[in-house]
């Protein structure tokens, strides 16, 4: 029986009633499964975005002209993790596309763990001189092309087991486990941070935080180990097998599904800038502006990231009950508003305004954040999703998420005021929202229909259904 069928047969109490728990219960598997291998990526990737913004500009970078230059050094790395995403995405969407998402996946948590044991083995320029930035540009290259194949065979794992109704709220899951990620790394360095003294932080105690990612990735590699292929797309495959002049991949989805993946990047362009901005930029600008203490500014980022994971899966929900484009519309619009009251918020420096700031930000993130499996899923046939989605969605990283740390600093630098951010800001959440109103709604849309649509429109035989 394929995933619809079990879902709607029978009434309650009866055969279906058990198929029903039988879904839920597997269904939940594959959940849990996508997510912990998410979290230990995301934990490794956000871990640079925070060590950057506190220790990487004084170890790597120590003859920068100011403290502010430092960190936009350290960012640059940064940002070489997400040049490399797209890359990771175009060829493990190839193999994801063709092998399978969960072979897929396992290789990812591989790569990605042993990049970041090895940033925390570094010496710092003091030692090794040009060495050291050159060797941590190599490995964060090597994260960064990990994650690039990571994100869209973790969603896709779920939101091709979900039930149509019902897909924004499943498929939500594997993006609250990013915020969980963060919330590791950030409460891993607010630890080191407590329990040393600032020098010792930073000449060792970060690198704990590194070293501790061999151990999550190994949970993560074997819990992966045990889930299966979604139904739709083993009947995909299937098709292309039998039907050998079917084409599958990133050379087909960007040939017959450009506008898909067009509007795949306006809905991301918002989305990642407003997402970097705080958790990234924040710690800058109250680090370097007003000399906040380093642990209470990771306090308050833990607590965000807590209430950030939470509100995830419920907005998915929302999207489910209203539709993709309203939940999303909604996210852009009070996200162009966030930087107009977050900063004036941070110059109080009052630790409970400071939270409340982050914390509302990440809540206007995850009406934009939650909805994305989901509608992304949906707007690619199962033989080209992988390709599709990853496409869309780490190409857009390049220009947003790795460049909003270093425009937001620059910004920062050159006119010594927020005001400049907040107008960045607005211009990016104006993009989304022209893509979203763009975009055909999709919500509660069956999979199989899509398939069946890109089966008539390229005169293909419809995929095989298997029982």
């Amino acid at each position: 029986m394929s995933v619809n069928e079990r879902i709607t047969a029978d009434s309650p109490g009866g055969a279906g009633s058990r198929d029903n728990r039988e879904e839920t219960s597997g269904l939940r598997k594959i959940m849990a499964a996508s997510m912990v291998g998410t979290v230990v990526e995301w934990y490794e990737f956000f871990l640079y975005a925070t060590a950057a913004s506190l220790v990487f500009g004084k170890f790597f970078f120590p003859n920068a002209g100011s403290e502010l230059d430092g960190i936009i050094a350290a960012f640059l790395t940064y940002a070489v993790g997400f040049i490399a995403r797209p890359l990771g995405g175009i060829v493990f969407g190839q193999i994801g596309d063709r092998l399978g998402r969960k072979h897929t996946l396992q290789v990812t948590i591989i790569l990605v763990g042993a990049a970041t044991f090895l940033m925390g083995c570094l010496p710092g320029y003091n030692t090794i001189g040009y060495w050291a930035p050159a060797l941590l540009v190599a490995l964060r290259f090597i994260q960064g092309f990990a994650v690039g194949g990571e994100w869209g065979g973790a969603v896709l794992l779920v939101a091709e087991h979900s039930p149509d109704k019902s897909r924004g709220f499943w498929a939500s899951w594997p993006q609250a486990a990013v915020p969980v990620g963060n919330l590791l790394a950030t409460l891993v360095l607010l630890t080191m941070s407590w329990i040393l003294p600032a020098e010792q932080f930073l000449g060792w105690g970060w690198r704990v935080a590194f070293w501790l990612s061999a151990i999550i990735v190994v949970i993560g590699y074997y819990i992966r180990t045990h889930v299966s292929e979604a139904p739709i797309f083993l009947e995909a495959r299937a098709q292309v097998e039998a039907e050998k002049a079917i084409s599958y991949g990133v050379m087909e989805v960007v040939r017959k599904y450009p506008r898909g993946i067009l509007g795949a990047m306006g809905l991301r362009f918002a989305e990642n800038i407003l997402y970097y901005t705080i958790v990234s930029f924040s710690i800058v600008y109250l680090v370097t502006v007003h000399k906040y203490n380093t642990s209470q500014l990771l306090l308050a980022l833990l607590i965000a990231h807590v209430v950030h994971f939470l509100v995830i899966p419920q907005v998915g929900r929302l999207s489910d009950r209203f539709g993709r484009k309203p939940i999303y519309l909604t996210g852009a619009i009070l996200g162009a508003s966030w930087a107009f009251f977050a900063f004036p918020m941070f110059d109080t420096l009052n630790p409970v305004v400071i939270v409340a700031a982050i914390t509302i930000g990440l809540c206007f993130h995850a009406f934009m954040y939650a909805g994305q499996p989901a509608i992304m899923a949906e707007m690619f046939p199962t033989r080209m999703r992988y390709s599709g989605v990853s496409l869309g969605y780490q190409v857009t990283s390049i220009l947003a998420g790795s460049l909003a740390p270093i425009i937001a600093t620059a910004l920062l630098q050159q006119y010594k005021s927020w005001l400049p951010v907040a107008f960045y800001l607005v211009i990016a959440c104006a993009i989304t929202v022209v893509a979203v109103v763009t975009l055909k709604e999709t919500n509660g849309i069956s999979l199989r229909d899509v398939d069946a649509a890109d089966a008539a429109r390229h005169g293909l035989e419809p995929a095989p259904t298997l029982r």
